[in-house]
Order: structure tokens, then sequence, then C-alpha cells
């Protein structure tokens, strides 16, 4: 049983008035959600004056602590059950549906003394309830509503260990194989201890495919055989009856259905279930006979029934819910939205009732179950976000709903796009072509994204109309995060499915009955030339211009008047017929990327053009990305503090001395034309992501109003430099207009408008000579490792550069210096960019593909994409109905009209023709490869990746089975190997902001060294994620890691064990069973199976995590060096030497390669390898790998150095052992073999070092520290903080942090 309690402690209050003094006043903080939550407040009524008085009321909230009551249900015997104030009643019924000896019931009531509780009421409000009370379970009378909840209650128990809901991508089931690899739970640890310590036998050899050096790249281990999932079955049938409904005169005998079942020994029986619950009838298939059988065996519950009159059914149904109930929570519960699989074997499909009645009724009557049936989705995701957000009982509140509402709208949104695709759903306007069609299904209205009536054609048709969807989503995104208290934006879900993008959108009241011109009473439905504003969506709009540094401007409407604007022109207000203000159309919230929208007669800086750009795009919506807006900002404030420090220190020391001024004034302030070149100013603004700017601003706010005029001049000079909309402080924002066509600014604001453009072309210039080698900086030393194009794609936008500039990000990687280093990104990269390629070009490929051919044109194009086979060819499916083929004209099929079999003439040259030209144009790279083998060969890639990175971008599934891609005598894939199409989903993930301040706080505390308060901390957080976002979540995952390694640091190994377990189960649900952070997880996981010792459980899962990273990114990836030392080490405490040594020895040449040969890393590795052929006695190997790592050493840290001192005191002993085997052989030589020789003592190495060793690689640092160092240390984080606050003078600054890195360790 699980239970997710919330308990907040008492310090929350702490942080909670903390961040609402450090208001920062400029807009250049990284960390936006930190503004927000203060700007929110600022609007909300003042809260803030007040300071204390929310958390005097949250201090009473969350003094409540969970009691026990006593349950009793009929038939079993009363059990305790621990429950929380804050739950409602019907959190006590879920948890004994789940229970394995209550399950089986679903319509009852909770008694307290004989009066049925609300199943609505929090169990704090209730009456009499305490510790210790009674709570009956008692049966209720069925409804039709109730009895249909109970069989599809059932079916969900009987279903519960079949993994093909998570096949199928449904019901936010997804797949996690952990427990095969660690066979049930790990918590059982003490078991095993006792094996443990004499170290059993354990078969360590590999399976050949994961050693270094394998060819192979095998795809069925992937999802190896779960041996629970062998379905233990119960029934043969269970379904409707074809009898349904009952008829009138048996509805009032209480009849509510009749179901049909045949139970395993095959015996076929009808049974009704009526309002006293459950019995069999007399009818038969063809015979309708509804009096109850003799014996009838009425029972309350199903489970009940079946159980006496099938014995299979009672001995398989128990063993099942043992089962079910001894898997771990984290392998059952839902994830909040749906992971898809890219492979799956071949299952078997079986008869289901439930299945077959959702997939064709509109699912009414029963709503806790289903996401999909009508709701107000406007209303209720409106309604959560009114809710109030004072205190922390109400934020979480609230932040729950919103959560709760946005993931059943985007699991709604998401089977409402595929029903319109699939032609299910009619569409509003019929009359129209195909593209045209829009549709409503479920309250979300749904259109597709194609340029209809030449609304985009100026910026680029159909291109802006598939690009539009997902700006839109972003600035949706953007002002949901700032949540400015009574300004609106619409759900949003962007779908691609079957090579169409579908967006989703709930629906504003009122506006269907309007036509789109009365109800716009701000912004412009024309791009820009009649323009319209409103002084209530000025001061909304107003309230987010700062977080989103967006410019308040006018602009020229029909008649030449100016109209003011705080937005784009595009984005559109109405007043909903509920009142309220909702913005729509946001996709040009962020302002143009200059770099591709080349504009006449305006020239870009020469950092651009060196680069080639501007480059022509394909459409003309190119925006900057919000990240690197923040990154630029933050920038401009280094440069702007800098230049005013410079400034002052000038005045001052003329102040203080005539002659110096001279020579102070030759010191020349930094140049505000090549903002971009200072790059080194950006490295810290990366490091720093708004930790250093907001408390610097303390110092330029104490300026402003200075009365020295010479200060305030100097404030106006570096306002001025930087480009600041305000000449007082520090402010930057961004006119999004400027360069949209159509868009007329008047001639007062000439000036204004300049400043602007130029500020355009500096982020321009930041993004190609700052973001580009920053990135590339961090890929080389590692802070950046990208696995995977998702990781690679995620790094790109954490640093604010967009995809569409990988072809520049591979020419800078390619001409870089250190090339041989940054070869796994060059390889990642390559593989994003032919992927990228081909599924645009797959994504028109399949419009063009009728319904009946699917499976056939995508095995086609997989084998034009990824086979040897030269001649592949396509088998249409055989047409049928040729005779009626020419009347046949099918209406309502989505875009693409006619009878296309165009798709079946691909070949594999053209295909890959169409890559590297869709590169060349996209991109701007040129591929060197004419066919997938060139491409392979050339660039080093694997086709498995590939297939891989195109499966998960296109959301195709594949069968699960090794594919033999260098067959030249035959095709790889089958149209039987395509088993599905997926779609691929962009939503809005909202946050929850509470719980993300305490876990930043927890990291903080953690970096400092107080290990204790940053653990309470982030086990607070984790509460509130919990609160929030129920059990499974990425951010909960990151949570329980971070703890996991705390426990483990601070000594509690099970713990840590538990917390890993949960983390890795939880990143194979949520983000998928080979997502490179699930890689991760498996190998921390790993190390603290070894400190616990498991050891053969650690090796499974190291194999796991090497097998998982050779099929995601191969062999020759930095990563690969540490996870191959962690096996290597492992194997040698397990004494299999010669095996230990192919994974160091592979791990010593990646660190050669990544780390550069004189790097410490590489230093460690040599001494490991030679470690082993210690234990091996082969120490002229093992003194030859010491020497290496003892020079580097040598010259890199010193010879004082304890490392050095370690490495030459080490070398010392292996010559003494050395030199004693030689004497031993000498004396076996000369005495043959009656010598008297001293048996040699080989030791297998301790446990101890092992895991010592294991630490140092894992980045494990334990620092036995005195109370004194600790005082010490403290006192030196204090002076630095206070260092940093006065920044008076920002070389100290600088001076400083360098300082601080030197003595970090570098390992």
């Amino acid at each position: 049983m699980y239970y997710w309690k919330v308990t907040v402690n008492i310090h929350t209050a702490g942080p909670e008035v903390g961040y609402s003094t450090d208001r920062a006043v400029m807009n250049g903080d990284g960390e936006h959600s930190q503004t927000e939550q203060t700007e929110s407040k600022q609007d909300g009524g003042g809260d803030t004056e007040q300071g204390e008085d929310p958390n005097e009321q949250e201090v009473i909230v969350i003094q409540d602590t969970g009691f026990t009551v006593k349950i009793q249900a009929p038939g079993t015997d009363t059990f305790d059950l621990q429950v929380s104030p804050q739950e409602m009643v019907q959190e006590i019924h879920q948890v004994l549906m789940d229970r394995e000896d209550t399950c089986h019931r679903t319509c009852f009531s909770l008694q307290l003394d004989g009066n049925v509780l609300d199943n609505f009421a929090e169990l704090k409000s209730i009456e009499g309830l305490q510790e210790g009370s009674l709570l009956k379970v008692v049966e209720e009378p069925y409804t039709v509503r109730e009895a249909r909840i109970h069989v599809r209650h059932i079916r969900d128990l009987l279903k519960s260990l079949d993994p093909s809901d998570a096949y199928n991508g449904v019901d936010c089931n997804s797949l996690s194989f952990l427990s095969v690899f660690t066979d049930g739970d790990l918590g059982e640890s003490e078991k095993r201890k006792k094996k443990g310590s004499e170290l059993e036998q354990i078969d360590c050899t590999p399976p050949e495919h994961i050693l270094p050096g394998s060819k192979e790249h095998p795809l069925v281990p992937l999802q190896p055989q779960n041996k629970d999932w062998k379905p233990l079955q119960c029934l043969k049938v269970l379904t409707m009856s074809g009898w349904n409904p009952p008829p009138g005169n048996r509805k009032m005998h209480g009849d509510l259905m009749y179901l049909y079942i045949v139970t395993v020994e095959e015996r076929h029986v009808s049974i009704t279930a009526s309002t006293r619950g459950f019995y069999l009838n007399q009818s038969t298939t063809y015979m309708f006979n509804p009096k109850p059988a003799n014996p009838s065996f009425l029972s309350h519950s199903l489970v009940e029934l079946l159980s006496q009159i099938s014995p299979a059914f009672k001995r398989n149904f128990t063993a099942l819910q043992k089962k079910r109930v001894q898997r771990h929570p984290f392998e059952r519960i839902a994830t909040p939205f749906q992971v898809y699989s890219w492979t799956a074997p071949q299952v078997d499909h079986a008869m289901d009732c439930v299945r077959a009645e959702d997939a064709y009724t509109s699912r009414l009557g029963y709503e806790e179950h289903i996401p999909g049936q009508t709701r107000d989705w406007n209303e209720e995701l409106q309604t959560t976000r009114e809710l109030g957000r004072k205190n922390l009982p109400e934020r979480l509140l609230r932040e729950r709903a919103i959560f709760k509402v946005h993931s059943d709208f985007a699991a709604a949104a998401t089977r409402g796009a595929m029903a319109v695709i699939d032609g299910n759903v009619m569409a509003i306007n019929p009359g129209e072509e195909t593209r045209m069609q829009m549709f409503i299904w479920n309250n979300i209205f749904f259109s597709l994204g194609f340029d209809v009536r030449d609304h985009y054609r100026e910026l680029g048709g159909d291109s802006a109309a598939h690009a539009a969807p997902t700006n839109d989503l972003n600035g949706v995104r953007a002002y949901g995060a700032v949540d400015v208290e009574g300004l609106y934006t619409l759900g949003t879900v962007v779908v691609d499915y079957r090579g169409y993008r579908v967006t989703a959108q709930s629906i504003i009241p009122g506006i269907l009955e309007r036509e789109q011109e009365q109800s716009v009473i701000y912004g412009s439905i024309d791009f820009g030339k009649t323009v319209v504003s409103h002084p209530k969506y000025l001061e909304l709009l107003e309230k987010t211009s700062r977080p989103l540094k967006v410019h308040r401007h006018a602009v020229l409407n029909e008649k030449d008047e100016p109209v003011e604007l705080c937005s784009s022109v595009e984005c559109k207000g109405i007043i909903g017929n509920d009142g309220r203000h909702y913005i729509l159309d946001l996709l040009r919230t962020f302002p143009p990327d200059l770099n591709f929208l080349p504009v006449e007669g305006e020239e870009l800086p020469t950092e651009c053009q060196q680069l080639g750009f501007p480059r022509q795009h394909r459409h003309r919506l190119a925006c900057l990305r919000q990240e690197l807006i923040e990154a630029f900002v933050e920038h401009r404030y280094l440069v702007f503090m800098k230049m005013a420090a410079m400034q002052l220190m000038q005045q001052k020391a003329s102040k203080e001395s005539g002659t110096s001024a001279a020579a102070l004034s030759v010191a020349p302030p930094p140049q505000e034309d090549s903002v971009a070149a200072s790059a080194a100013a950006c490295d810290p603004a990366a490091n720093t992501n708004g930790s250093a700017a907001p408390v610097l601003v303390e110092k330029q706010e104490s300026q402003s109003p200075l009365e020295d005029p010479k200060s305030r001049e100097v404030v106006v000079n570096a306002c001025k430099a930087v480009g600041s909309i305000s000449n007082t402080s520090f402010d930057i924002r961004f006119n999004p207009d400027i360069f949209s066509p159509g868009v007329r600014f008047s001639d007062d604001n000439t000036e204004d408008i300049k400043k602007q453009k130029q500020l355009l072309k500096d982020a321009g210039a930041f993004l190609v000579s700052c973001q580009i080698p920053s990135l590339v900086k961090d890929c080389l030393d590692h802070t950046a490792l990208p696995m995977d194009g998702a990781t690679l794609t995620e790094a790109f936008h954490q640093r604010g550069i967009n995809v569409r500039y990988l072809g520049t990000v591979l020419e800078f990687i390619d001409k870089a210096p250190t090339r041989a280093q940054l070869d796994h990104v060059f390889r990642i990269g390559i593989t994003e960019l032919i992927t990228r390629c081909a599924k645009h070009i797959f994504k028109t490929y399949l419009q063009g593909v009728e319904l009946s051919a699917l499976s056939v044109a995508v095995s086609h194009f997989l084998n034009c994409f990824l086979s040897s086979f030269p001649d592949v060819v396509a088998h249409l499916p055989v047409d049928e109905l040729a005779s009626r083929r020419k009347n046949r004209r099918r209406r309502n099929r989505v875009a693409g009209g006619g009878d296309n079999t165009a798709w079946a003439s691909l070949t594999p040259s053209d295909l890959w023709r169409n890559i590297v030209s869709e590169a060349q144009e996209y991109y701007h790279f040129t591929l060197q490869c004419e066919s997938v083998d060139q491409a392979v060969e050339r660039y080093g890639l694997q086709k498995i990746t590939l297939l891989r990175e195109i499966s998960l971008k296109a959301g195709i599934q594949v069968l699960l089975k090794e594919y033999n891609f260098d067959s030249r005598h035959k095709p790889s894939f089958t149209e039987e190997d395509i088993l599905n199409i997926f779609p691929v989903v962009k939503h809005v993930n909202p946050k929850a902001s509470d719980a993300f301040h305490f876990f930043q706080s927890g990291q903080a505390k953690v970096q400092q060294g107080f290990l204790k308060e940053g653990c309470e901390l982030i086990n607070e957080a984790l509460n509130l994620f919990n609160n929030v976002y129920g059990a499974m979540h990425v951010e909960i995952c990151a949570c329980l890691r971070l703890l996991a390694r705390l426990n483990y640091i601070m000594g509690d190994h099970p713990e840590a064990l538990s917390n890993q377990q949960k983390a890795v189960l939880m990143s194979e649900r949520v983000l998928g069973i080979e997502h490179p952070n699930t890689i991760q997880e498996y190998m921390h996981l790993a190390l603290y199976c070894f400190a616990n010792g498991q050891l053969s459980t650690a090796l499974k899962l190291l194999y796991r995590a090497r097998y998982l990273m050779l099929l995601v990114c191969g062999e020759d990836h930095p990563e690969m060096a540490l996870l191959d030392s962690n096996i290597g080490l492992v194997l040698h405490g397990v004494m299999e030497y010669d095996l230990s040594l192919r994974f160091l020895e592979n791990a010593l040449l990646i660190n050669s390669k990544y780390h550069g040969p004189r790097s410490l890393k590489v230093a460690l590795s040599h001494h490991l390898v030679a470690r082993v052929y210690e234990s091996k006695a082969e120490f002229r190997s093992a003194l030859q790998h010491e020497k290496e790592g003892y020079t580097i050493y040598k010259n890199q840290v010193g010879e004082a150095h304890e490392k050095t001192k370690e490495s030459s005191e080490y070398l010392k002993y292996l010559t003494q052992q050395a030199v004693a085997l030689q004497r031993t052989m000498n004396e076996i030589y000369k005495n043959g073999s009656n010598a008297s020789i001293m048996p040699l003592k080989f030791t297998a190495p301790s446990m101890a070092s092992v895991l010592e060793q294991l630490n140092v690689i894992n980045g494990i640092i334990f620092i036995p520290l005195s109370q004194k160092d600790l005082e010490n240390l403290k006192a030196e984080v204090q002076r630095r903080q206070q260092l940093q606050e006065s920044g008076k003078n920002e070389e100290q600054l600088e001076n400083s942090q360098l300082e601080l890195e030197d003595k970090l360790p570098v390992d």
C-alpha cells in the first residue's frame, strides 16, 4: 500500500518571508520563476505589506500530523490505517480499492458510529473522528453507474500485471524494467548480506554484446522478459452481454445490466448486475431468460461470485493480487502525461469488454475514471487560476488543481487530435476543402497547421503555419509562468500525428457566436494593418512587460493614429462572455531572430556576417528563445555594472589626487559597440544564472537618486551604452513588432526604433559570438554531457540557442582546435541533423498515405532511410474495390486529396538526396553522404541509434526484434514490423513554485556544505512536489536522486538505496526506459547497491546501463569511461581480473581521448589499471601504468601534493613486490621442483578499498573535517558572501571567484 501524505513542517515560514525581500529590481534575473512569485505578490493586493500574516496562518495549518484509524470490512479482520487530517474520505476509498484483501469492493460507504461519512469531506472536519476510531465498510446498493465502475475496476485488477496498456500508450501507463535486474525489491538487503560477506559465486560474465569493442547492437534486450508478465489467466472472456440494456419489466426487478463470462474451465455463464449485487441468470447466447439460476450465487462483488463458480478464478485471482501488491507502487501509478514506447513485442489481442466499450461510447456516465467526457475545459482551466494564493496551503491547492486540469486537458486534447486526423470527427465547416476544416470535440477546438485563407502568405505560407502553433505555445507558457491575476490564456496543446500538426485549444465562451472582427478589442487581426487597443489590456500586459522584457510601444493604425500596445500586434485581446480578459495568438511574444530574417537595408554586426548570417529561413516567424533574452539581459547587466564601477573608480581617484587622474583616464571604458566581443563577461553570466545579479542591484538603487551629479552622469552613460530603455536605472526590453511586415511606427519615435533595432542585432550577435562558444566550451569541459538528440536539444535550449542553429554549431565544432575531444557532440549533432531532416520529409510523405496503407508506407520509408538493400520496393495493399473505384470519392479525408500512391515510388537514393538538400536548405550544413552506409561510415553513426531517433521524433512504434540493416539482399523492415503510430505532443508544464524554491535552497545549502539542513529542505521540497504533482514527475525524480546522494554521503546506505530505487523507477516511467537520465540513475543505484553489499545486483545494473548507453549513443562517449571504470572496479572487487582489465583499459582509452592524455582523470585510470595488474601479479605492467599516473600527478599538481606522494609510495610498494616475485622465481629455477618457497600472498582487494575508489570516480568526496576546519570554512563562505554583496569592485569579485575555482577539487 502506498500513500502520499502531505505534512509540511513549520520551517516553511522561513524562506517564505525571505524571498519577498530580495525583490529583484532589475529584470535580468535568470531564474524568472523567482520574480514571478514576487511579481504576482506585488500585484496581488499588496500581501507583502503585512509580511508576517500569511505565515502565521501557515504555521497553524502545518502543525497537523497524521493519526491512525481502524477499518472493519465484511469478511476481513480489522486493520489499522495511517491517515492525515487534510485528506478526504474519498482517499480512504481509493486505498481500500487498492488493498489486497478489500480490492474487489467498489460500492460501499464508510460509517463512523452508524453515520455515513461524506466522500468529499476532509477528515479534520468530521466530528468524533480521532486516533483509534473504528470505520465500518458498509456495502451499498448498486446503480448502473456504480455497476459499470465495479466491472471496470475488476477488469483493471485482472489486467494489473499486463503491460499491453503501456505498449499501446493508453491511460498513462508506461514501462519499467528495474525489477527484472533487482529480482524484486532492493530493501531486502539483510537476507543477502549474509551471503554477500562470503562473496557468493556470482556469474559476472556480461553478454557478448556488452563487452568493450563489440560490434553488434541487438534490440531485443531493450525489453528483457519480465517473468511477472506471463499472465495468470483468471477468465477467458468477460464482456457486456448482447441482451443489454434490460427491458422495462426487468428494470423494475432491479436489473441494471447483463454480463457474459467464459471461465477458464470453459463454462459459459450469463450474469445479471442488479441493485443488490451480481447473480447467475438463465439466459444463453440465443435465448433470453433473466430469472435467477439455481443456485444464483448472489454476491455483492463480482469477484465473490466468480470465486464460487470457478476454482481456477479463485486460485489465480488471489495469486495475481498478491503479485500486484508486491510490485513497487511506482511501477503501477499512472504518469501525469502519456509516455510512448518506440518498441513493443508481439502482444496477443484479447477480448476486453471495457476497452471495446470505451472505444465506441462517448464515455458519459462515469466521470471519475475518464479524462475524455465532456468537460468545460476552459472554465476548469481558468477557475483553477483564480484560486487564492496568499499562503502556502492555498498555493499548494491552487497549483495542484492547475496541474491536474492541465494533464487531463493534454490527455483529452491528444485523443481528440488523433480522432480528427483519423477522420472520426465531423468538421464544423464540412463544405470547405479538407485543409481548411476546423473541428470541435469535447469542448476543445481543433485546427490543422496549414495556411488557411492565405493568412500567413507574407510570412512563409504553410511553413509559417506549421511553426506558429509551437511559437504560440511558447507564448502561452511564458504568460502562464508570469501568472498575472486577471489575464487569461487558452489551454493549448500541439499534437503532431500522421504527418499533420493539430492545435487543440480551449474555447473562449461566446467566441463561436460572434465574428472575430467584433470581438477583438486589443491587437490586430490582419498583422497590423488595422490595430486597436484597450486600457484594461494595457494595464494587465504592463505587469508582464518586465518579466517578459516586452517594451511598451506605439504603432500606427490604418488612420495613421498611434495606438499603444504592450505586446506584438498579432496578440489579440478578447473579452469572453464570462467577462474574463483573454489573450491569444501569442506567436510573437519574443522578438524576431535577425540572423534568420534578412531585412533590406539592415546590416548585421560583423560577428554574424562572418558566419554567413542573415540566412534565408522557410518562414519569417523565427524568434529568439526566452532563455536567450534572459542571458542577454544578464550579460548586459554585468557590462553595465562594470562600466559604472570603472567610471566611479576613476572619479574617486581623480578626487583623491590630481596627478593620477591623467593616468587613470587612459584606461578606456569597455567598448559599447562590440559588447559581444567581451565574451569574457559572458562566462560568469552563464554560471551565476541570476544569483549574483540581484545582489548588485541594491548598490545601483542607492545610486540613482544620488545627490552627486557626477555619479548620476555615470549611471546615465552606462544606461545608454547597454541600450537600457530608462536613463536612470538598468532596464532592457524588446519591441517585438520591429521588422514585422505591415507594422508602421510614427516618425517621432525614430530614435527609439533605431535603439530597438540595434538591441535586436546585438542579441543576435550575442547568440553566435557568446552562447554558441559557451555551449561548445561546456561540452569540452563536460559540464554539458549530451547523450542523444533530446539531451542535445535541451543543452541548446538551456543556453537560448534554437535548433535551427544546429548546422552553425556543427561547423563551429568541426573547426575547433580541440575537434577530437568534441567527437561525441559532433556525432550526436550529425545524427540529430539527419533524423530531423528525415522527419521533415517523412511529415509530407505521410500526408499522402491512405490509412489502409500506413504500415506499408512507414516500413517502406524506414527501408529507404536505414536499409543497405539498394532496390526497396513498396508492396501496395491489394485494392479489392477496383470495380467501384471510379465512383468512389471520399469527401471527408484529411488534406492531401486524390488517391495517392506517390509515396510508393520513393527510393533510398531519392530520400538521401532529399535529406542532404534539406540539411543544406534548413540547417545550411553540407552533409557528405549519398546513402545511409556512407553516412554511417563517414560520421561513425549507428543505424540502431538512427532508428531510435527517427522513431521517437515521428512517433513510430516498431516490433521488438533483431533487424538486419546491412543485408544487401533483402529489406530490413516489413509491414508487420510497424506496430503503431503515436502522436508527438507538446503542452504546458505547470510548475510547483514553492516546492521548487525549497529544492533550490536545499541545493544551495548542500553546496555550502550544510548537508543536514540541505537534506531537510529537500525532504520538504519532496513533500510539496508530491502534493502538487502527485507521485510521478520529472522534478520529483531529481529530488529523489539528490536525496539519495545526500543519504549516501551522510552514511545512510539503505535509505540511499531506497530513494535511488524510486528515482530509477520514476525516470523509467516518466522519461522512458532508455532515456539518458535513466541511464545515469541506473549508475547511481549500482553504486549504492555495491555499498550495501549487493554485488551481483550492482553488476547487473551497470551492465544494463552500458547496454542502454551503447544503444543510445555508442561506445565512444566520455560518460562511457565513467561507466566502464565502475564496471571494472566492481569486477576487480569480485576477483574477475581479466574482465576487469577489459573495461578499465577501455575507460583509460576514452578518458585519454576526451580529457587529454595529461588530465587527472587519466592518471586515476592508470592507477586503477595498475591495481588490477598488481592483483594478477603482473608487476611489470602495473609499474608501467603507475609510472604514467605518477608523471601526470607530478606535472599537474606538483611533487608536494598528496596524490603525487600516494602514487610514489605505491610505486615503491610495487617495486618491492616485483623484486620478491623475481627472487621466488629464481629460487624455483635454481632448485627445480623441490624448492622450498614461501607462498606469495595475492590478496583480493578489500571491499572497502574498492568502494573508496568507486566514490572517487563518481565524484563523491567525503571530506573528513575537524570542528576547527568547519568553523574556518563557514567563516570563509560568509566572507565571500559579504564581498559579493558589497560588490564595490567588480575586479576583486572576479579574482575571488577565480581563487574559489582553484581550490575546488578537480576530480
